[in-house]
């Protein structure tokens, strides 16, 4: 038996027939003629000393050896893809990609990303908003900010802001309701975007922490924080949500949250890259310049009474 790899364009030529069940398909995939990539699994097939695939009147089949080395042939391609690329994209100094939630990237990225692209005109800025967890070499992403509870293990991780979840209304609103038991007359708006946690920050637990039993059933539910901030604004009602999304609308005086009671949770926005990577040029400015943003603005924890929910659990 031969434990010596053969040659890596006639595995190449395999992969792709195996993945698509068609010579002709992986031929054009590859850019060759179907008798060139016959050829190149003959020649693999020659090396191993048994056949791969069985060829039929207008299809091919996987022998039992086809079945046990196409997954293999598969994962080393990708594997070795996203290495490549993941290489290659150290020598690329201009472009940042960077992913974040869609509320954060709306309501705190977006309005200053001017500011970052006129300090960085060499830089070109590639933003995916999802919660979808992606991949640092699977999907090319430079810079992660997430919130929530995760160990980044093998990452570059460091805590971004500190927060507190409490009430948030337009200010004529404010002066409807002065104290928070004046709070269960009031158009209550539920932000379902921290409904993950597994100690809930909502509305009953709000109100419990100020002394008061009875709950108002929300008047609007939203599965996107940033959405129930745009019905606060528009003054739809009272918002219980996180200060750090609300940051510029505070400091504006958009919004106001009289209160002094708010909430806090063990759950963190924190700024991810991969190891070794926070030098890198274009990381190294988006970093910098996203804490001294984050600095700029007061956290709205300051002056306030913070209550872990894990006290009122």
């Amino acid at each position: 038996m031969i434990d010596r790899l053969p040659p890596l364009k006639a595995l190449r030529a395999f992969e792709a027939a195996a993945r698509h069940m068609s010579f002709a398909k992986a031929a054009e995939e590859l850019h060759v003629t179907p008798a060139a990539l016959s050829f190149q699994i003959k020649n693999l097939e020659a090396h191993l000393g048994q056949p791969l695939f069985r060829r039929l009147n207008r299809a091919v089949e996987l022998t039992e050896a086809g079945r046990l080395l196409a997954p293999g042939a598969s994962e080393g391609f990708e594997r070795l893809s996203r290495a490549w690329s993941a290489t290659n994209r150290l020598q690329d100094s201009r472009t940042l990609s960077v992913t974040a939630g869609p509320a954060f990237t709306a309501k705190w990225l977006a309005p200053r990303l001017f500011a970052f692209a006129q300090a960085h005109p060499e830089i070109e800025l590639r933003f995916t908003a999802t919660l979808r967890q992606l991949d640092f070499q699977r999907d090319e992403v430079d810079v992660a900010i997430r919130y929530g509870f995760g160990t980044d293990e093998g990452l570059h991780s460091e805590h971004l802001m500190n927060e507190t979840i409490t009430p948030m209304m337009r200010p004529d609103l404010a002066a409807l309701y002065p104290t928070p038991a004046s709070l269960q007359e009031a158009a209550l708006l539920h932000d379902g975007s921290v409904d993950f946690m597994s100690q809930p920050a909502d509305w009953t637990v709000w109100f419990r922490a100020n002394g008061i039993a009875h709950v108002p059933v929300p008047a609007a539910r939203f599965s996107q924080a940033d959405h129930a901030l745009d019905a606060s604004l528009a003054g739809v009602g009272v918002l219980l949500t996180r200060t750090s999304l609300a940051a510029q609308y505070l400091a504006n005086g958009q919004l106001v949250a009289p209160f002094e009671i708010g909430l806090t949770t063990q759950a963190r926005f924190r700024f991810l890259c991969a190891e070794g990577t926070i030098t890198r040029p274009q990381i190294a400015a988006f970093h910098d310049w996203l804490l001294a943003e984050i600095n700029m603005i007061p956290d709205g924890t300051e002056g306030r009474v913070l209550v872990p929910v894990s006290d009122l659990a």
